[in-house]
């Protein structure tokens, strides 16, 4: 990049490295923005170039653009969606708050390579130019809002909802696998009755369908664009239909119901649906936090802890202690828990950052809702595929846990009254005994009728479940 080319704005000539399709305007953020390393993920590069094709689209159809140039800017906005250009985004995220930095450097790489495949140099600005053609009939006010929205729907869908979907799956698969293995809840982290290992694997396998339909829900809302409204809204320099135009080629290209909103004003000064979405996905990470760190303390041991469930091995160790086995993958998605709950303290602040008519905080908004559902994605995908799917029970544990347990007594209530059942497993506590030696010892109840009586796979459901 030591080798420079000369480009032209409306401030003057600026040096460009030759060989980079950025032009005057990214060269001058360079400059501008020395902040952080934090870069847009490339998905959101690759949604803009559908946002360009898309308008580039409506504005042929709309008579806004001639199709003597339509054609290489097409080409132009393909080749960047299919990755050939990412590394022309040199900015970080922290630039204006409309995004406008990052909608010039689309701009100006389409414009740039549209005008290489018409046969002129880089930088050349004619017959493509980066604002007259490539942002023709938006403004970054209006394309940036819309591409937020557009790259949530497609990462949501392509990313995150399918991997929720495979973690439910996995938990729902063991939920059968332990239906009919009792073990004792806890209550408190102390014991309580019994319970099956299955109906705590189908308490979880909920807890993500929960999640699937709650960001399910937040989809109405984020597939309602601003685009049409260009600079506060009023639609000034669209034609009549773009907004529309836009939305039905918008539609085509991903297969996703797109349209317009009725206010750009509100899209465009407030981000309540991405708050919405971010939201949801905090409500997800709160989810996994509690599956993970409950699989965490379940599978403590081997020897000395709880040691109820057998996390599958990872391979990996301890520095120091030889064949020390943690529970990698559940300690990396208590982390991914950690982060999304932090963002969306962050998006929830940049969302509020909407001052009349335009958000001012949009790439640090969107930045962390990406980075959520990223995190969450393949935090979740991995969860199943290296944790879920492999765990087992330790039978003979839970088996002992069971047979020791001293509020199996709970079911004699109804026969003995609460006072007395207290004074069982007061008493089974104090020596040391089962529920069922110091109910004997006390004289309450024999051994026959306390065997009838208290039936762990009884209290846990077992019998009214398979008797349905």
């Amino acid at each position: 990049m030591s080798e420079r080319r000369v480009e032209h704005d409306a401030f003057g000539p600026i040096d460009v490295p030759a060989d980079r399709y950025w032009g005057a305007q990214t060269q001058r953020a360079l400059r501008v923005f020395d902040v952080g390393e934090e870069r847009f993920p490339v998905a959101l590069i690759r949604a803009f170039a559908l946002q360009k094709i898309a308008a580039l689209r409506a504005n042929v159809r709309l008579g806004s653009i001639t199709p003597s140039i339509a054609g290489p800017i097409e080409q132009a906005a393909t080749e960047l969606h299919e990755g050939r250009f990412d590394a022309h985004f040199p900015l970080t995220i922290w630039q204006t708050g409309s995004g406008t930095q990052t909608n010039m450097n689309v701009n100006e790489v389409i414009a740039n390579r549209a005008n290489e495949l018409l046969g002129q140099p880089l930088g050349a600005r004619s017959p493509v130019h980066p604002n007259d053609h490539v942002n023709c009939s938006q403004s970054s006010n209006d394309s940036f809002p819309t591409v937020m929205h557009l790259v949530t729907a497609l990462m949501l869908r392509d990313a995150l909802l399918p991997a929720l979907a495979g973690l439910r799956d996995e938990l729902a698969a063991k939920a059968v696998a332990f239906a009919d293995i009792v073990k004792i809840g806890r209550t408190h982290l102390m014991d309580a009755v019994p319970m099956t290992m299955g109906q705590a694997f189908d308490a979880f396998a909920r807890q993500i369908g929960n999640g699937i339909d709650r960001i399910g829900a937040t989809l109405p809302r984020l597939h309602v664009l601003s685009q049409g409204g260009t600079a506060v809204g009023s639609g000034l320099n669209a034609p009549a239909g773009f907004d529309a135009a836009f939305c039905a080629e918008l539609s085509r290209l991903t297969g996703i119901d797109f349209i317009p909103n009725p206010s750009k004003f509100e899209g465009m000064g407030a981000h309540d649906a991405l708050v919405e979405v971010s939201g949801a996905l905090n409500g997800l990470a709160v989810s996994l936090l509690k599956i993970a760190n409950d699989i965490r303390l379940l599978g403590s041991g081997p020897r000395c802890g709880l040691g109820e469930i057998v996390i599958p091995h990872d391979g990996l160790t301890s520095s120091i202690m030889p064949g020390k086995r943690n529970p990698t993958v559940a300690e990396v998605v208590a982390q991914v828990a950690f982060q999304v709950i932090g963002n969306h303290a962050t998006v929830t602040a940049a969302a509020a950052s909407g001052h009349f008519e335009l958000n001012v905080a949009k790439p640090v908004l969107i930045y962390n809702v990406l980075q959520s559902i990223r995190l969450l994605a393949d935090g979740s995908r991995m969860f199943a595929d290296r944790l879920v799917r492999d765990l087992d029970v330790d039978r003979r544990q839970l088996a002992s846990d069971v047979a020791n347990a001293l509020l199996l007594a709970t079911a004699l209530n109804p026969v003995l009254g609460y006072d007395k059942v207290s004074q069982i497993t007061t008493k089974a506590l104090a020596d040391n005994t089962t529920p069922r030696q110091a109910a004997i010892a006390l004289g309450f109840i024999t051994g026959d009728q306390y065997d009838s009586l208290v039936d762990p796979r009884q209290m846990a459901g077992l019998e009214r479940a398979e008797a349905r």
